[in-house]
């Protein structure tokens, strides 16, 4: 295996009766990067997820996990933490004792000290006495994440690590997330937060019906995208509305400029018709001041990926 993948999946199927999760799933992950999943429900990603863990095991294909092999029995890979369905806590127990814990369940000896670390890199010092009854969702995906990094992973895998997080619990698991990636430890996250795994991930794979439909960095999904709306704001909308009329696979949405800012301009074009816009923009002494898209490339893929679902049922 490359020295430098993390996960090397290779054909991968899983069936449960009939119903076929995984279709001939091929999955690379470098180490030290995020990479999300992405899909309708039902797509496969809980499944995938669960492989990875040791959950299940695969019906056929090849799986190589941090170097190793991955043989046919029920048992997490070395180096290997995360959740799926949300983490598995004791409600009766505080947050620090669920910790140690769930740390002796897994056959790991843990100092009060790696305990209290953890509990503060996720933001959860001020309740670690508080039991984990009380807490509210998203206290309790900080509190499986913190149970996760007290092995100290080489590959932590995550279903839905955002559900329920407020802004703050929200900051403290993105700061967590992008450290761990930047010191070597691989990431993988299944999530519907569009913004959460723009924001984090360096690629993404996107599933349906158990198949891979894409799978590669964000840039390259934005260039295979079909054409986005993209907002335009600039020092002479009037000026740059004539402009974007007048450039050749640039359409002006004048029906969404009128539902919105006067000020700003809609656009719907392919990326390279974009990059021609805005030379022209600026060779015209126009400044651009805002280009975002309306709706991001994984949002559209995911939006066209659910269409593609629905029109089939």
């Amino acid at each position: 295996m490359d020295a430098l993948l993390a996960i090397r999946a290779r054909g991968i199927t899983k069936s449960f009766g009939d119903v076929v999760a995984l279709d001939g799933i091929d999955l690379e992950v470098t180490q030290g990067q995020i990479h999300g999943l992405v899909g309708p429900n039902g797509a496969g990603k809980t499944t995938l997820l669960g492989l990875l863990l040791g959950l299940a095991v695969a019906d056929s294909g090849h799986l190589e996990i941090l170097g190793t092999p991955i043989a046919r029995a029920l048992a997490a890979p070395d180096g290997v933490a995360g959740f799926v369905d949300g983490p598995g806590l004791y409600p009766s127990l505080t947050a620090r004792q669920n910790l140690a814990a769930l740390a002796a369940l897994r056959g790991h000896s843990v100092r009060t000290t790696g305990i209290d670390d953890v509990l503060d890199q996720v933001g959860l010092t001020d309740v670690a006495d508080d039991r984990a009854s009380g807490f509210s969702l998203g206290m309790r995906q900080r509190l499986g994440l913190a149970a996760a990094l007290l092995t100290k992973p080489r590959l932590l895998v995550l279903d839905e690590p955002s559900n329920g997080l407020d802004p703050a619990g929200k900051t403290h698991v993105h700061s967590v997330l992008t450290r761990l990636a930047t010191d070597g430890t691989s990431v993988v996250l299944s999530s519907h937060r569009m913004d959460d795994l723009e924001a984090l991930c360096s690629e993404v794979t996107i599933l349906a019906t158990g198949r891979v439909v894409f799978s590669g960095p964000l840039s390259k999904l934005a260039a295979e995208s079909r054409e986005l709306d993209y907002r335009l704001r600039t020092s002479d909308p009037q000026a740059a509305r004539r402009l974007a009329a007048d450039t050749a696979g640039v359409h002006v949405d004048d029906d969404a400029g009128a539902r919105h800012d006067t000020q700003v301009l809609v656009v719907r074009a392919l990326v390279p018709a974009l990059d021609e816009l805005v030379v022209r923009l600026v060779h015209a002494g126009i400044a651009v001041r805002e280009l975002a898209p309306v709706v991001s490339p994984l949002e559209a893929a995911f939006l066209a990926l659910t269409e593609q679902q629905e029109a089939i049922r």
